[in-house]
């Protein structure tokens, strides 16, 4: 998972846009402070391309710079930055929410889906209620970015929008990622005990032989 989101470096470097912007903002206003972040995310993209690290996490962090940049652009405030991120926050508490009204918890689908483990965790009852607790984990920290970032973004708290954006990033989301890995394993532990105790489907040979037997022994009726 860690490796997922670029291993301890991508942790710096997702980090390093938003510092870049806070910071050149406060000493050049916000021009400066767009173009620089703009090109911190271009800089790590090329830096990871050189030292042959994974791209996906830099080229998503680079979009997501650019569009946060754009909004910062467009309402002519250096608060704008943060509300991409916001309402993402948001949209993503949504759909985890959703996913576990639906019986279909995104954590127990993306987790079997991309391990080709099929969908039989969701014939067990103790697989989904690990995997909803999991999903509504993963929601709560959506829902506390949005809560605590929106009313900073209202107080105009921009500082502590940097800070609680890079608190609340990686490092929250870690913790979310911890009750996913006790689903997981709790899951398979559970499965594969169901499936040491399920009786052995019988083949077609063994099958016909028992029929075999089983007339062979019937008594013969009379004449």
């Amino acid at each position: 998972m860690l490796d997922q989101m670029g291993g301890t470096a991508g942790l710096f470097y997702s980090s390093l846009p938003v510092i870049f912007f806070v910071l050149l903002n406060s000493l050049f206003g916000l021009t400066v402070a767009i173009w620089g972040s703009l090109g911190g995310a271009v800089a790590i993209t090329v830096l990871r391309m050189v030292r042959k690290e994974p791209l996906q996490p830099a080229i998503s962090g680079f979009f997501g710079v650019a569009i946060a940049a754009f909004i910062a652009y467009r309402t002519g405030s250096a608060k704008g930055f943060f509300l991409f991120g916001i309402w993402t926050s948001l949209l993503y508490c949504g759909v985890f929410v959703a996913s576990i009204l639906a019986r279909w918890p995104l954590a127990g689908v993306a987790w079997n889906a991309l391990n080709g483990k099929g969908t039989a965790w969701r014939k067990d009852k103790v697989s989904i209620r690990g995997y909803d607790i999991a999903t509504l984990a993963l929601a709560l920290v959506f829902a506390a970015r949005f809560v605590v970032q929106r009313w900073l973004y209202d107080s105009d708290y921009t500082g502590w929008l940097a800070f609680a954006k890079i608190a609340m990033g990686y490092p929250l989301y870690a913790l979310g990622l911890l009750v996913v890995v006790w689903a997981v394993r709790r899951s398979d532990k559970r499965l594969k005990a169901l499936a040491e105790t399920a009786p052995v489907p019988e083949t077609d040979a063994e099958a016909e032989d028992r029929l075999r037997r089983k007339y062979a022994q019937s008594p013969t009726p009379d004449a």
